[in-house]
Order: C-alpha cells, then sequence, then structure tokens
C-alpha cells in the first residue's frame, strides 16, 4: 500500500506536464489569441483523457503567469502574459544561480548589446528614454556607499534593456540582479568614474545613431570584470 501511494505521488507531477504540454499544443495549433475561449473543462478533460482535477492542477500555473484566466460564466480564456511575475519568479531560477561567473559575462553581452539598436531607434522617437538614462547616470555621481553604487547600476543597466521596448526580455533582467550580487567583489574594486562615463558614452552614441560605436562600448564596460575577479574557483572557495 505504501508503495502504491508513493507512484501516484511521483505520477500525478508527470501527468500535470503532459496535459500542460497539450494545453499549449491545443492553444498554438488553433491559433488562439488574448480573450478567446477555451473548451469547458469537462471537454478538454475528455480531450486528453484525464479528470477534470489533473486538468486544473495543468493550468493552475498558466493562470498564475496570466496565459490563461479563468472568469464565472465564461470558462478558461486566453490571457496575457503578466511579465512582472515571470521575472519574480526567474529571479529565483538555481540556473541563474548555479552558472559560471563567465557565462552570466556572456549572457549579459548577449541579452545587452543585443537591444541597442531598438534603444537608439525608440530614442530618436522619445526624448524621455535618454533622459532617463542619463538621470540615473547623474544618481550614480552621487552614490557614496558601495550598496547604493550597485542600486543605480544595476537600475542603468535595467532600464538600459527596457528601454528597447521588447516586454518578452524584461523577463531576464533578473539576470542582472544574480550578476551584481556575484560580481560585488569585482564592482568594489571598480573605478567607479570610470563606468559613469561609460555609461554616459554609450547613451550619447545610442542617441547618434551610432549603435555599433555603443555595442563596443557597452561589451568593453561588462567584460572588464572579468579581470578583476578571481578565478570561479577561488571565488566558489572564498564564500
Amino acid at each position: 500500500m505504501p508503495l502504491v501511494k508513493q507512484m501516484n505521488v511521483i505520477g500525478r507531477p508527470k501527468l500535470r506536464t503532459i496535459v500542460a504540454d497539450r494545453l499549449k499544443t491545443f492553444i498554438v495549433k488553433h491559433n488562439l489569441q488574448s480573450g478567446d475561449r477555451l473548451p469547458t473543462e469537462t471537454e478538454l478533460a475528455k480531450k486528453f483523457g484525464v479528470s477534470r482535477l489533473s486538468l486544473r492542477e495543468a493550468t493552475k500555473s498558466f493562470e498564475f503567469l496570466g496565459i490563461l484566466e479563468s472568469k464565472p460564466g465564461r470558462g478558461l480564456t486566453v490571457g496575457s502574459v503578466n511579465m512582472e511575475r515571470v521575472t519574480e519568479y526567474l529571479g529565483f531560477h538555481p540556473a541563474l544561480h548555479g552558472i559560471s561567473l563567465s557565462e552570466l559575462i556572456d549572457t549579459r553581452v548577449l541579452i545587452e548589446t543585443g537591444v541597442l539598436a531598438h534603444v537608439s531607434q525608440r530614442m530618436k522617437q522619445n526624448d524621455v528614454l535618454y533622459d532617463k538614462l542619463s538621470t540615473i547616470n547623474e544618481s550614480l555621481r552621487q552614490a557614496r556607499s558601495l550598496a547604493r553604487w550597485i542600486e543605480l547600476d544595476s537600475a542603468f543597466h535595467r532600464e538600459l534593456i527596457c528601454a528597447s521596448g521588447l516586454s518578452p526580455l524584461m523577463a531576464f533582467t533578473d539576470v542582472l540582479a544574480v550578476f551584481f550580487k556575484r560580481f560585488r567583489e569585482s564592482i568594489q574594486k571598480a573605478e567607479w568614474s570610470q563606468g559613469i562615463q561609460s555609461h554616459q558614452q554609450i547613451i550619447e552614441f545610442l542617441k547618434a545613431g551610432r549603435v555599433v560605436d555603443a555595442k563596443k562600448e557597452l561589451r568593453f564596460h561588462i567584460e572588464s570584470h572579468s579581470q578583476r575577479v578571481k578565478t570561479p574557483t577561488q571565488y566558489r572557495d572564498r564564500k
């Protein structure tokens, strides 16, 4: 009897995952858009060959992230992804905390340099983006503590990604939180005035439409951390 109970506990998450995958396939196959209604729970459960309870377990995570909505009288409908929740919980993902320092640097370079063309284009249409980044950088000049510096430096790079207008990428701004935590030693050793100048140079290049120059400056700015940190093994030993 205990063995049977144990097998049920192990099997349920697997079934929930299978049902979730079928739901995703159903939505994509039928090209459902935000606001479109899905079949009833009974119909979906019968279609997938599962109980209504199993179906509800699979839909809970989708509802939490805003992918699906459940309303009285309307049943399940396709919603819009809640990027704030995605971002919040991505930051707790173990994969972000277990990767090497070099991978963190490469990830930042890939994401941040990749958005610059979009940022530059949007700056031409909206001066507020330039002003926001400049204001954060000016606040950095006034920073007197490491904690305040890290807070504002992270805010600058987060705003740089947000300025692209590419909302799916907002979920990856939590990479910055992990980065600044892991690279605290490097940041403490950094020449802060040079960092401020580099920030300003990047946004001036973007404002002028010099995207290639902005990418070169940003890549150098991010990769400079690798010259100041110890090897990954030494870093882990200190922790």
